[in-house]
């Protein structure tokens, strides 16, 4: 059974304009993650929607994943941010939706994934390191933004950039291509 359809109903798919404010919503609920505008989670679903993914349970989205393909360096795909719903957690849907963000369409042909992760987050921490081991490549860390670079945002720790890889994209298609509706 593909993991779109597992027996706890969550399909996981491409988003739409609809889903931008429940991606909100969700980041609000969640109070520990950094919660951008409900106009950047709109870009996201609609202009950045095939680097992106949502989870849905009974038609609500309970988790997602933004991420782009940065200009400077195509052959990677950033993820932004991950979000899942308290209703939704403890189900491994992080780990579901990550997979899927390497199988989405603008993902596709990507030879690293990239992410920064503050040095307080070991749920993402560990996320991460998970993907890398299951795929057998390197989870590189190195310094990005210090908290410097955070200013006037003044509390903000700093982030560490993470980059795994090298992807052999065939292989993520073959493992990860049915995570996605």
């Amino acid at each position: 059974m593909s993991e779109q359809n597992a027996a706890d109903g969550i399909l996981i798919r491409t988003p739409t304009i609809d889903d931008g404010g429940p991606m909100w919503r969700v980041v609000r609920d969640s109070g520990v993650l950094d919660l951008n505008s409900s106009y950047l989670y709109l870009l996201m679903a609609t202009d950045f929607a095939e680097t992106s993914v949502v989870a849905e349970m009974d038609g609500r989205v309970v988790g997602f994943v933004i991420g782009y393909r940065p200009p400077q360096r195509p052959d990677s795909i950033f993820l932004w941010q991950v979000g899942v719903d308290e209703a939704a957690r403890g189900k491994g849907l992080g780990k579901r939706l990550l997979r899927a963000f390497l199988a989405a369409p603008g993902a596709r042909g990507a030879r690293l994934l990239e992410t920064t992760i503050s040095p307080s987050n070991a749920a993402s921490r560990a996320l991460f390191a998970a993907i890398a081991r299951e795929l057998g490549v390197d989870n590189l860390e190195s310094e990005h933004f210090s908290e410097a670079h955070f200013l006037p945002d003044e509390g903000h720790e700093p982030e560490m950039l993470f980059r795994i890889g090298p992807l052999d994209p065939e292989t993520v298609q073959q493992r990860y291509g049915d995570c996605i509706a």
